[in-house]
């Protein structure tokens, strides 16, 4: 027996570090999912973008938007927006993609990202 009547304290505190440690990890996790998608989403948007003004520089008689709506979703990614008129020079998307649920914060999520692709 211990005199001072500390027994088990140190189960205590171990346990305390090792959930502050899981919470940790998961919270590290969460910003890897969210960054990861951050990536997907500008890899996405530059690919319609490209994709729209591709279309502007050399038409051949398909619609812009749709072929940004169709490189946006080829790259896991919802076109939120596009500005890309015929005979214009520039082309403006917008594009969505879901964050993974979180470990720590309950809900869905998603990150938007804009990329802007210019002839010339």
């Amino acid at each position: 027996m211990n005199p001072g009547g500390e027994n088990g304290s140190v189960t205590i505190v171990a346990a305390a570090v090792m959930a502050l440690l899981v919470v940790l990890c998961m919270g590290v996790a969460d910003v890897g999912r969210a960054l990861a998608a951050r990536e997907q989403a500008r890899t996405a948007a530059d690919s319609a973008a490209l994709a729209a003004v591709a279309e502007l520089a050399f038409p051949d008689g398909g619609d812009p938007a749709a072929l940004a709506q169709e490189y946006a979703a080829r790259n896991g990614a919802e076109l939120s927006s596009c500005v890309c008129s015929l005979g214009t020079t520039e082309a403006t998307v917008i594009v969505t993609v879901p964050i993974p649920g979180f470990l720590l914060l309950p809900g869905a999520s998603s990150v938007s990202v804009q990329a802007r692709a210019v002839i010339g």
